[in-house]
């Protein structure tokens, strides 16, 4: 399972979802990676007032603010 969370820096929800990503997400075959989108323009335009936005194995599955009980639907 690939995890994909797009973020920005100083932004409270993303640094709240990589915690339970971090928290609720399977251990082993499960991979975790957290994409600032202000270090690319072209995530910034895509992502930019979504974020965090939960990418998993290609697919958007949330974004803007999310619980605990999302996170572990879409797990």
């Amino acid at each position: 399972m690939q995890i994909m969370l797009y973020t920005r820096r100083g932004c409270h929800l993303c640094e709240a979802a990589w915690d339970m990503l971090v928290a609720l997400a399977p251990a082993p075959p499960a991979h975790i990676v957290a994409c600032d989108v202000d270090g690319e323009p072209s995530l910034q335009r895509l992502y930019g007032d979504r974020v965090p936005v939960l990418v998993v194995d290609g697919v958007v599955v949330l974004e803007g603010r999310f619980d605990e009980g999302d996170v572990l639907r879409v797990l």
